[in-house]
Formats: structure tokens, sequence, C-alpha cells
């Protein structure tokens, strides 16, 4: 059995006497203790290769995800630069590898077979293009290559899932037991749910009923939007009186017009608004004329500081450049989508996590990482500015605190912290990948 690696708490303060690199190489792993021991268990074992280790990035640069693909971007990037300050992974620099997806399911599962074959990419970072994701996880697996998803339909890690398919964030499957208790008893218990024709809406849209209707409560016909479109009014004038609780999900400019425009009908006075962060992701509420006010969100990660009020969460901030309230980028009008760009930078210390712990070298080596991925604990550190979670052994999941928040004169403010730990009680493992070949 590989040894599987912990890492520690981060320590923000450098001691005196501490060069900046050794500093970066203690902060990424966790702490001096867990360093020391490290490399005592380690040493001699990673001279064998040379050269780069490329990761691959697959980024929406352009198209209709490409305010969410910056911040994807700017995190792996800033991930990889401190990863190479300290001193690479195993001695070895760190070589990313982006490839614009386009935010196009087809151009994604093409130059995600390039990045592989033709880069030499070992690991990708994914898409957060649920259509993208799905598209890439089966050439992913072909080549067998571990495919680190950040889009959120459940088939990730669950029915189109691999020994190669990994997830470190939320899935639908989570956020529907993460938010709906709490929903149905603060918001109400006749849903019904508007959301965009593809991947990502459907699968909120079976999770989310699964678990309303096994509560008592009743689920109105579901109301899928095709992408691309305008005017939402004839949608959104097919939702039933009786409805309590409106549950979107959107994205971009399709929950701009969402919101601006069941604003307008007044929707919001009759029924209570609910939805999922990635709806509200790179958007600034003061930039749509208060037409999230009073909307209730899950949130993956506090987008102010004070709810998450940590050393790590502050520094990621300021490595970010973006202001501890609103998020938004010092010098532009850029709104972090930060809800699911930590993974983007997060996935880049796991997987140099994984591949110091089993001694990998090369692609031969990849179960060796797989078996130090599965189970892999993470600890609220500079590395994992999210907060403490675990990559399920079972299933590939990142288990994680979710926040529900409301927006209040335009700022998002915490309800309710749902702990990874009460999610795990209430998320059964639904496959178990360890049984898979790989």
């Amino acid at each position: 059995m590989t040894k599987k690696t912990k890492i520690t708490d981060l320590k923000p303060d450098t001691p005196k006497g501490q060069t900046r690199r050794s500093f970066l190489q203690t902060a990424m792993a966790g702490g001096a203790a867990a360093t020391t021991a490290y490399l005592g268990l380690t040493q001699g074992l990673f001279a064998k290769e040379s050269g780069p280790i490329v990761i691959g990035h697959q980024c929406e640069l352009t198209g209709g995800f490409s305010s969410w693909g910056y911040w994807h971007d700017k995190c792996a990037k800033a991930a990889v630069k401190l990863i190479n300050d300290g001193g690479g992974i195993s001695g070895r620099k760190v070589e990313l590898a982006i490839a614009d997806t386009e935010s196009n399911p087809a151009a994604g599962a093409r130059k995600l077979r390039s990045l592989i074959q033709r880069k030499k990419a070992s690991f990708i970072v994914g898409s957060v293009h649920s259509g993208i994701m799905l598209a890439s996880l089966p050439i992913a697996t072909e080549l067998k290559t571990p495919y680190f998803s950040a889009g959120e339909a459940t088939e990730a890690t669950g029915s189109k899932g691999s020994r190669y398919s990994f997830r470190t964030g939320t899935d639908t499957y989570a956020l529907a037991a993460a938010g709906v208790p709490w929903a149905m008893e603060n918001l109400g218990k006749n849903w019904t749910m508007i959301f965009p024709d593809y991947a990502w809406g459907h699968s909120h849209h079976q999770e989310h009923r699964k678990l309303i209707e096994a509560a008592g409560g009743k689920v109105n016909d579901p109301i899928a939007v095709p992408l691309g479109t305008k005017d939402l009014v004839p949608y959104l004038a097919r939702i039933p009186e009786e409805t309590e609780v409106l549950f979107s999900v959107f994205f971009g400019a399709l929950s701009v017009a969402f919101y601006t425009q069941q604003k307008s009908m007044r929707l919001d006075e009759k029924m209570k608004m609910y939805s999922v962060s990635g709806t509200i992701e790179a958007i600034d509420p003061r930039d749509i004329g208060g037409a999230t006010e009073g909307v209730y969100f899950l949130e993956n990660f506090p987008r102010p500081l004070e709810f998450k009020n940590d050393e790590p969460h502050k520094k990621f901030i300021e490595l970010m450049d973006v202001d501890p309230v609103y998020a938004k980028e010092n010098g532009s009008k850029r709104v972090m989508a930060k809800s699911h760009a930590w993974q983007s930078y997060e996935n880049l210390f796991v997987l140099k996590a994984a591949i110091e712990a089993s001694g990998w070298q090369s692609k031969k080596d990849t179960q060796g990482a797989i078996e130090a991925l599965e189970g892999l604990q993470m600890k609220n550190s500079l590395s994992h500015p999210q907060g403490t979670k675990v990559l399920r052994a079972e299933d590939h999941s990142g288990m994680i605190d979710c926040y529900m928040s409301r927006v209040e004169d335009s700022k998002f403010v915490l309800k309710k912290r749902i702990p990874r730990e009460e999610l795990m009680a209430k998320l059964p493992p639904r496959y178990d990948f360890r049984k898979y070949k790989l």
C-alpha cells in the first residue's frame, strides 16, 4: 500500500534564519515538523528523473465561461509559481501546459488529447464547464491520465467517473445535501427549478429533486432554458403561482438576464430566491442594480474574508490581488470566481503531495500517485486556503465545508456554515473507483 501524505497547518511567520525558499517549502507542505519527517522518509528517492513535470490545464480562456476561466488560469499560475519558488516537486520544475477550451465541449476534448499526447502532460487540472468535463473524462481514462474536474455535474465522480477522475470541490450531489435541508426548513417546501438546458443544470435538478421529495416537499415541472436565450420572460411566466422557492441555476450573461428579468417581474416578492454560487460567480451584485438583493446562495468559499477570517484565506486574497469584501480585482472590474477557481490553485498542491508521497517519476508510476490521492487529507493552509478537506477514497470526491449566504446591501452575509463532517454523514459514496482497473 502506498503511503499517503497529510498536509498540516500553515505556519504564517517565517522563523528567524529561514530563507524564503525553505519557508515556502515548509508552508506548502504544511509545517516544519511534517516537512522534516517527510524528507527523512523520502531522501534519495527522487533523483532518477530530470526535466520538468508537465501538468496540463484545460481552461476556459474564451467563450461563455471566460469570466471564470480568467481566474482558473490566474490561480493555477500562482500555484505553479509558489511551487517552483519553493523547489518544485521532488526537486523538479513544474511546467504548466495551458489549453483554451473555448468553452466548447468538442474543442475542449480535442485539446485535452493534445495536452496529453503532444505536450506530454502527466496530470490534468481540468475544466469547470460540465459539458467539457464529461466529454473529457473518457479521453483521460483512455490515456491513463489523472484528471481533476472543477465542474459540478455529479457524473464526473459518479456514473461517468473512473479511477482517473478526481474532484476536490463539490458536485451537485453534495450541494443538494448541503443546501436542501436548510432551505426546506427556512424557505419553503414547494419548489420550481429553472436552469440552462445542459449537463450542469440537469444534474442539479436531478439531485435536488430526490432530496426535496424525500423530505416531503413538492417539485414542480422543471423549466429548461436553451443556452444563448436572452429573453427569459416566456420561461419565467411558466413558474407556478404556488411556488415558494425558485431554485435557479444559470451562469454568466444568462445569470444577469435571469436576475434582472425576474426582478422586473417582481418574482422575488412572491417567492424565495435560492441558488448556488456558480450563478453569481465573477459577478458583483453592485453591478446589476440590486437584482440579487435577498437571494440565498450556497457558496463553496465565502466571498468576504470576515466569514472565514484566517491567515491562509487572507494570504490567498492578497495573492489573487482582490479586495477582502467583494473579491474584485484591484485596478480592474473583474470579480473573482472564488467558489470554484480555488480548485485550480489547490489541485496543483494536491498533485505535489501525491507525486512526492508515492515517489512518482514518470507515467509508469501513475498507479502509485492515484493510490496516494485516494483518501488524501488536506489541512487549512497556504496550499489549501479554502479549508481543511479530504479527497474521499471511494469516489474521489472532495468533502469540504459549504456556506449558506444571503445578499444584503450587495454584500454576501453568512447565515450558516455546513461543516464537511455533516456533509459526509449525509453523502454515502455511491461508487468505489478503487475496484476499477488502472
